[in-house]
């Protein structure tokens, strides 16, 4: 059997950019938060801020290095195998990546070492400055390379010449129109990663009664963040969907599951789109709610598969399903999120052991969201690497061979996959020791950190707690 360069190259690609999208989309949300506790620390000298800012540095530590060792790669395949690609976008990708690396790469490296070494070294503004721009690296970066994704996406402000790209417009081209709804879903995407993640692991210390007042605020915090962006996130996505529509009407119809452009389009439920029979095998589906969704009309037209030829179809039933999986989970989300509100108002919030159990579990779930958008985003655009331009086969590299791309294939997976384990291996020893390690140097007075009664230090989340032991 002939190995396909194409098939294995694509398939290598979506591994790496998915094992590495899930760490970015937590370190930037994280970034935040821990400028914000050190933020709360300086101002109020609460101790329990500053262990929870020396908790979750570690945390965050780890998953940087964890995503900049997986992310390194990526670039090395558009010259290994999209070497056509590079050539052809070298006079945008080039600069776009390298003011990634210089404007934002270089921040967060330095001032990720003032963060993570700095303290009881350098004043607490200092180390509270480098906080904040270790966060602010990270939101930079996410501009440069979301820019350079949407671009790809909704191609602007170039002209083609001998096969190149040559950029006509760099503000036309940066700011594409689809950028910032991309660069809004995404950031809110990574508050709720942030938000989750940290409300589980605050919950799984409320259930052990470990550091109980600490956990009690990261859990207060992270409830009234997602009370506010998952129906946000919502709200983002549908003007998200509604930009698709008018740049990309041919991945909504992959979404919905669309054959023919018609009106009074139902939202499928449940289906098994066929690509080869052109139909969906055992429909469910709510009439007409797909039309009033994209069209905000009852009986909009939501354009259909069949208006481009087959070989410029995406992979419908990945598109689809992935979709769902991502819509699914953000329902999910609000659903927690809404309880959360309501156990707060019966002061059992920190108490209701269902509740605090159901949060753990939903630490996986804004992972999997990010992964089921992205593989919408990106499987909804083939067999377009620039859309419309240019297609993944006019991307490739000539030389390529199906070995080749098997071997590397391989050697990718394994490799990661001790990163993986390593990183969680690691990631579960910081959790399970908690903040004792830094409680305990404090009371053998290893350490100096300017310190006054919890009842002193009063922020607005010390109310929800007041009310809850009421």
């Amino acid at each position: 059997m002939e190995l396909d360069p194409l098939l294995l190259s694509r398939l290598q690609f979506a591994f790496v950019v998915s094992f590495h999208a899930i760490f970015p989309v937590f370190t930037i949300g994280l970034a935040s938060y821990i400028a914000l506790l050190h933020g709360l620390f300086y101002k109020t000298e609460n101790p329990a801020w500053d262990r929870l800012a020396l908790f979750w540095t570690k945390v965050f530590a780890v998953v940087f290095g964890m995503g900049v060792v997986s992310g390194i790669v990526m670039s090395f395949q558009f010259g290994t195998n999209w070497s056509n690609f590079a050539y052809a976008t070298s006079n945008f990708l080039g600069p776009v990546l390298s003011y990634e690396v210089v404007t934002a790469f270089f921040l967060e490296a330095a001032f990720l070492g003032v963060l993570l070494f700095g303290r009881n070294k350098v004043p607490e503004g200092v180390h509270l400055f480098a906080a904040i721009m270790v966060a602010v690296g990270t939101f930079i970066s996410s501009f440069w390379i979301l820019s350079a994704n949407s671009w790809m996406q909704t191609p602007a402000g170039f002209e083609l010449i001998d096969g190149r790209f040559h950029i006509t417009s760099w503000m036309e081209a940066l700011f594409n129109p689809s950028f910032w709804y991309r660069f809004v879903h995404m950031g809110m995407a990574s508050f709720l990663t942030g938000g989750f993640v940290v409300a589980g692991v605050s919950a799984w210390f409320l259930l052990r009664k470990r550091d109980v007042e600490a956990n009690k605020k990261a859990l207060s915090m992270c409830l009234w963040l997602l009370l506010i962006l998952a129906p946000a996130q919502a709200v983002v996505g549908d003007f998200h969907g509604l930009n698709t529509l008018e740049h990309q009407p041919t991945k909504v119809a992959a979404m919905e599951g669309n054959w023919e452009t018609q009106t009074n389009v139902p939202l499928l439920l449940f289906a098994i789109p066929d690509k080869e029979a052109q139909t969906n095998h055992f429909e469910i589906g709510i009439p007409n709610l797909a039309s009033l969704i994209l069209t905000h009309h009852v009986d909009g037209e939501v354009p259909g598969l069949n208006a481009v030829p087959i070989e410029e179809q995406p992979p419908v039933i990945i598109v689809f399903w992935a979709f769902r999986v991502m819509v699914g989970i953000g329902l999910l989300m609000i659903a927690v999120a809404l309880t959360g509100l309501f156990l707060r108002r019966k002061g059992r919030v920190y108490e209701n052991p269902l509740f605090l159990k159901t949060l753990t579990v939903m630490i996986a779930s804004p992972f999997l969201a990010v992964l089921g958008g992205w593989i919408v985003t990106e499987s909804g655009r083939a067999p377009w690497l620039v859309y419309g331009v240019m297609t993944h086969a006019e991307g490739l590299t000539p030389s390529l061979t199906g070995g080749m791309a098997l071997f590397t294939l391989i050697g990718y997976i394994a490799v990661y996959s001790v990163v993986f384990f390593t990183g969680i291996y690691y990631l579960t020893r910081v959790v399970r020791n908690g903040m004792k390690e830094e409680t305990q140097a404090e009371v053998e007075g290893e350490v100096e950190r300017p310190k006054r009664p919890l009842s002193a230090a009063h922020t607005p989340f010390d109310d929800d707690l007041e009310g809850a032991n009421t």
